[in-house]
């Protein structure tokens, strides 16, 4: 599983001050910090950045650049002006290339910025994000996918340079989308053959306590990786997940392999540890109610 760092973003206190202040010190310690824990690509998330995205956006990553760069950069804002800026000043990485995130499936985004990916190569993340907003379930995603891989087909773009992103929602209030992101992510390839995938993995826990987070992170990313998920935009201070990611924890991925295809275990047998990778395994498909007790009962 790929991991895209998501930590170098405007809403940390100490990023959201060393952006606006153009201090590269925080800035660059966070870009080191991603490279050693692994970190495949860098996400720089601005936000909104209206005001002054376009000078910004270039700013950051040129700062980046200074002490990373052999990792690839994913531009995450909603400013179309701030990643044309970037994408000019942005050196290449050998072999990869670097991500918008995100296009979203609606004409006025998409035919926008889809001309832009293509004029600099760049990969960029298909956002399943309607003219509706947010789709029902997996057939209204698979629509959206269709149009908007066709429109940067005929531009010129593969499907190998296409990010696919169902969107992930707070299994707290929206249980039932988990399992249609699913199904969803299991249609990729028929729909759009050498399409890759990503996600904003940490909204699935965005909500429940703090405490909670890192479990309900680690076992989606395993449930959508079984579906064919290739990369999680994710938190690299999760070490957990990393190592899950980096393929350190098989006997988590067998058993909530084993768990979705119905083979329940022995939990008697099981450290406290992996029954709550079962528990949580249930909570995520509604097989029990979400509390944010589930791990107690």
């Amino acid at each position: 599983m790929l991991l895209i760092g998501e930590s170098l973003n405007v809403i940390s206190t100490k990023i959201g001050r060393a952006f606006k202040e153009r201090d590269p010190k925080p800035i660059q310690e966070e870009a080191l910090f991603q490279k050693e824990k692994g970190m495949d690509y860098i996400d720089i998330n601005l936000g909104p950045a209206k005001k002054d995205g376009h000078e910004l956006m270039p700013w950051v990553v040129e700062v980046v650049q200074e002490v990373v760069s052999d990792v690839p950069l994913v531009m995450d804002t909603s400013n179309v002006d701030a990643i044309a800026a970037a994408l000019k000043v942005a050196k290449p990485v050998p072999g990869k290339s670097h991500l918008i995130n995100s296009i979203m499936a609606r004409p006025e985004r998409y035919e926008k910025m889809v001309p832009m990916a293509a004029e600099y190569n760049a990969d960029f993340v298909a956002l399943m994000w309607g003219p509706d907003g947010l789709p029902r379930d997996e057939n209204e995603r698979a629509a959206l996918c269709v149009e908007l891989l066709y429109f940067a087909n005929e531009a010129g773009i593969p499907n190998e340079k296409i990010w696919v992103d169902g969107i992930v929602t707070p299994v707290n209030i929206q249980q039932p989308q988990a399992i249609s992101l699913m199904e969803f992510q299991g249609m990729i390839q028929d729909m759009a053959p050498g399409a890759r995938s990503t996600c904003g993995l940490s909204n699935i826990s965005n909500g429940p306590p703090s405490h909670l987070r890192p479990i309900l992170n680690q076992t989606y990313m395993v449930m959508l990786q079984k579906y064919g998920m290739e990369s999680v935009i994710a938190d690299p201070l999760d070490d957990g997940l990393i190592a899950i990611a980096k393929g350190q924890r098989q006997d988590i991925v067998d058993l909530i392999y084993n768990v979705m295809d119905g083979n329940a275990p022995d939990m008697a047998g099981l450290s406290k540890e992996l029954q709550d990778y079962v528990k949580t395994v249930n909570v995520i498909l509604g097989n029990i109610l979400y509390s944010d007790s589930w791990l107690e009962v």
